[in-house]
């Protein structure tokens, strides 16, 4: 019998990741990548990010491979999903363990940071914002470079620590965060602060929203940790983190098909979020994402416009 179960591709590389087939351990594999993941990994862990406890590392047929320790079998994501089903919204708890892990991961950020960077340079980056004008140069405009700039110089004094940069329910547990991936320096915060506001810029399809209320109680837990440990409420900076994100879901959107209707209109929906955004962050510096349309409300609307 087969020792490890596929469970699917690494996404923008090589190789794969497989579990054990009594599901206690997870192994990665692929290019010399996968080698530098897990030396960066258990760097991290050192550090006291919450990350899984790699066990093996070496190079086999497959390529180069690292085994870690499974976190569990249902992430928040599961949880949170479960909760809906069960009682037609998202537990506190559930969000109080987001909480919760979020707090170690930040505490461990804030721990080991470095001062700012070029703040500018991380934005682009961040939000993919030369490959969202490319495809909407509509958007390139004074206006938009303006707001830009503002969550630049806002971010500028803001320290930078190694962040997730997919740092969402799905790849969080309630003992740790899996799928460092794509890691880079962010400003900190960027990876916890959004986390369950994320899920407005899927159109609601993910099978769970999270209530003003839960969103304040998350933040509060946050700002608690960055306070003690750095004087300020970071909190202040989430409209700065999500405008980015605005872009980032912007990005790769357009289709190449002008006939694809359905991928058309999910184009529009993402132009439609980052519009909103954009209004909103030009009068506080805050995003609302509570106030984001559906995509199925959205496109009611959308094609009742088209028809």
């Amino acid at each position: 019998m087969d020792t490890w179960k596929l469970v699917k591709p690494r996404t923008a590389a090589g190789g794969a990741v497989w579990r054990s087939r009594d599901g206690t351990l997870f192994k990665r594999t692929g290019g010399i990548e996968v080698r530098d993941e897990a030396r960066f990994q258990r760097m991290l862990a050192e550090q006291g990010f919450p990350v899984p406890r790699i066990v093996q590392t070496g190079r086999g047929q497959e390529g180069f491979f690292f085994v870690e320790q499974s976190l569990g079998t249902q992430s928040l994501h599961d949880m949170a999903i479960r909760d809906t089903q069960e009682t037609g919204a998202v537990r506190q708890t559930t969000v109080d363990t987001a909480a919760k892990v979020s707090a170690r991961l930040l505490t461990a950020q804030l721990r080991t940071a470095a001062p700012s960077g070029q703040a500018a340079d991380w934005v682009r980056r961040a939000g993919f914002v030369d490959t969202v004008f490319a495809e909407n140069p509509d958007l390139d405009t004074h206006r938009t470079c303006t707001a830009l700039d503002t969550v630049s110089t806002r971010l500028s004094g803001v320290p930078v620590s190694f962040g997730h940069l997919d740092y969402g329910l799905p790849n969080v547990f309630p003992t740790g965060v899996i799928d460092w991936q794509h890691h880079t320096l962010v400003p900190v915060g960027f990876d916890v602060y959004p986390m369950l506001d994320i899920a407005a810029f899927k159109g609601g399809d993910r099978g769970y929203i999270f209530t003003r209320s839960q969103r304040r109680s998350y933040l509060a837990a946050l700002d608690e940790v960055s306070e003690n440990l750095a004087g300020l409420r970071l909190s202040r900076f989430l409209g700065d983190f999500l405008l980015v994100k605005c872009f980032f879901f912007l990005a790769l959107m357009r289709p190449k098909d002008p006939n694809d209707r359905r991928k058309q209109a999910k184009w529009a929906y993402r132009r439609k979020l980052l519009a909103l955004g954009l209004d909103s962050y030009e009068r506080d510096h805050r995003i609302d994402t509570a106030a984001f349309p559906t995509l199925t409300a959205f496109l009611t609307d959308y094609d009742r416009k088209d028809g």
